[in-house]
């Protein structure tokens, strides 16, 4: 009988010592059914080396600095309703620092009332009146300035003339009065070109980074932070993946003049005309490499005084296509070829009023050189 009780402590002790030590026996295994009871979730699993991709970190590094600079535009203007009452109208869009002294780029659109109170409301809530210190609708670009009580955080300004498809863009902005809003994709295209109901931009960037309403005069920052862009226009009503920006390099040149002169004089030739090559330009018997076949000469510009020529009549091409001929064919300036519809635009990017170029024309099956002093084009304020 003692021998049975010895047997039987003994097993009794040394089982406790497996299950406390070899088995590591933990008393929450009991306790954990009862305090999980009414849990319909587990919580993760957390190793030590989990964390944020380098990918988000760079977001949250970029969105840190950039959302600082970001800055909230409303406008209101007052009209007379239709029973002769004044009601108030306004509007909303975003803008972005481009200098500590309180200089803000943004799209003409988000300012083109006239008359219109401007507010901007900085990332630390604070408001300002606005004035517009230059406008160009061509561009759909607007310079406004406030007057802060002190430095304040702008943005970079980069590269738009060297970005490349599939390239991260981020869009910083107000969508739906949402203020500080970012998101993230993809520069989708380059050099489109899209109509709305106002006006016909070219050499726009696209991108898949959500822009809604109120994101217009927002930046489009690259993966180091720089502005590439200027958030202008989406695709329909709301966001469908489809948005485009007015590329950085634009807006660049007015700045510099700006910042040189005090106000920008932008260059003007005094044509217009339409971008043929190929096929189209060997059936109107102008020279393959094609260029820009003037239609229109403005009276009295630059262009009328060198002696370039219009369009003195309209030929039908293919039996359906009616195309305005007889104008000087433009091929290039300075020695630069004109690409593309906004060929012109880009030739005389970085040029000044009073600056002279040397455009290469064809005319009348002879390609010539002409001597133009660039005018300047008048500055709607």
């Amino acid at each position: 009988m003692k021998i049975r009780s010895v047997l039987l402590a003994g097993l009794i002790v040394g089982g406790f010592v497996y299950l406390t030590s070899v088995a590591r026996w933990d008393v929450s295994r009991l306790v954990r059914p009862v305090s999980n009871v009414g849990r319909l979730w587990s919580d993760p699993d957390r190793a030590k080396t989990a964390g944020l991709s380098s990918d988000e970190l760079n977001n949250i590094e970029i969105y840190k600095t950039a959302n600082q600079a970001t800055v909230n535009i409303s406008t209101r203007v007052y009209r007379q309703s239709f029973f002769f009452g004044v009601v108030p109208s306004e509007g909303a869009g975003s803008g972005f620092l481009v200098d500590a002294d309180g200089r803000i780029l943004t799209n003409n659109h988000v300012v083109s009332e006239r008359g219109a109170e401007i507010k901007v409301i900085l990332a630390d809530r604070s408001q300002y009146d606005a004035t517009i210190l230059y406008r160009e609708p061509d561009n759909d670009l607007a310079l406004l300035k406030i007057n802060p009580k002190k430095k304040l955080p702008f943005l970079r300004l980069g590269d738009s003339d060297s970005l490349q498809v599939g390239q991260k863009a981020l869009a910083i902005g107000n969508p739906f009065g949402l203020d500080g809003t970012l998101t993230t994709g993809v520069i989708s295209s380059l050099h489109r070109s899209v109509s709305s109901e106002d006006q016909s931009m070219e050499d726009m960037i696209q991108t898949d980074a959500a822009i809604n309403p109120g994101n217009s005069g927002g930046p489009l920052l690259d993966s180091q932070g720089n502005v590439i862009g200027i958030n202008t226009m989406i695709v329909g009503a709301a966001n469908v993946g489809i948005g485009f920006a007015l590329p950085i390099s634009r807006a660049k040149s007015v700045l510099e003049n700006y910042s040189t002169e005090g106000r920008y004089g932008r260059p003007e030739l005094g044509v217009n005309g339409n971008y043929v090559s190929g096929q189209l330009a060997e059936a109107l018997d102008l020279p393959a490499e094609g260029g820009v076949l003037v239609t229109v000469v403005t009276p009295g510009s630059p262009a009328q005084q060198a002696g370039l020529r219009g369009a003195r009549r309209r030929v039908i091409v293919g039996g359906y296509l009616e195309v305005p001929y007889g104008g000087d064919l433009i091929m290039a300036i300075d020695g630069r070829r004109l690409e593309g519809r906004n060929g012109l635009e880009r030739a005389t990017r970085g040029k000044r009023p009073g600056d002279s170029v040397e455009l290469t024309i064809y005319r009348d099956g002879r390609t010539l050189k002409v001597k133009v002093t660039l005018g300047q084009a008048e500055q709607r304020l």
